[in-house]
């Protein structure tokens, strides 16, 4: 398959995992604890398994990273080209209620997030994108190409996260900046908003995993933004126990 060809599949496996996930919410579901404490549902892994049966139908022998293959303890090691798979980013969101969850489906090459789609079922959108062919949103049988925007006069928009991250740590980094707004949203839809040109940063300085990051990554890179390393690197993938530095969004600087 060519690269569009394996887009459309991730986004015909988000929306079929998405359908799932909300199936579970409708008819209600148990809430469990992961061996790290974080919880994990029904949902999680209804959405995975469908991921991962689609992929590993439709490429034989490919190389996928799961979050809850990883805690159940089946370790893949990171490869030239491997799939990165969140199932439903945002469990603590979907279990409280609330709609800011998502469906991550990404490719990795050579360490570079390429190709990914960011599902958010309970608005019925999916984000995608192929980095250096551009970005889209997709709601309603409409896809449209998604930009980030230039700041606006009178300041940036910040994405911050509800639940992780140090407040004295982002006050410390917006220091200088002329900022209008700080907004909260959950899940890899921080990402998707300042890729969709509405809001212009965000910084996280709390824990991720690259299955959180990989396919919101390539959906803000392809829309003409960033994802760096406090260093000013490029965030990459692949690395030791999947676990991610802190890192910086940005739209169009």
């Amino acid at each position: 398959m060519d690269d569009t060809a394996l887009l459309a599949l991730a986004t015909e496996l988000a929306a079929k995992a998405g359908e799932a996930i909300l199936a579970v919410r409708r008819r209600g579901f148990q809430v469990d604890r992961k061996a790290d404490h974080s919880v994990v549902t029904e949902a999680d892994h209804a959405a995975e398994a469908i991921i991962l049966a689609g992929l590993r139908a439709a490429l034989p022998g490919c190389s996928v990273v799961a979050e809850e293959e990883t805690a159940a303890g089946r370790v893949t090691a990171a490869t030239a080209e491997f799939w990165l798979v969140d199932p439903l980013d945002g469990t603590r969101e979907f279990t409280s209620g609330s709609d800011d969850f998502a469906v991550n489906i990404g490719l990795v090459r050579a360490g570079r997030p390429v190709l990914g789609v960011v599902g958010v079922p309970a608005t019925g959108e999916i984000f995608g994108g192929i980095v250096g062919s551009g970005a889209w949103r997709l709601k309603g049988g409409q896809r449209s190409a998604i930009f980030v925007r230039p700041v606006p006069a009178e300041g940036l928009t910040v994405v911050a996260s509800r639940h992780h991250g140090d407040t004295a740590q982002l006050d410390a980094f917006l220091g200088g900046r002329t900022v209008a707004k700080v907004v909260s949203f959950g899940s890899s839809l921080k990402f998707c908003r300042v890729a969709e040109g509405l809001a212009d940063l965000y910084p996280r300085f709390g824990r991720t995993m690259e299955w959180d990051t990989c396919a919101p990554q390539v959906v803000l890179e392809a829309a003409g933004g960033a994802v760096e390393t406090l260093d000013g690197a490029p965030l990459r993938y692949g690395k030791p126990g999947w676990d991610n530095p802190h890192f910086v969004c940005w739209g169009k600087r």
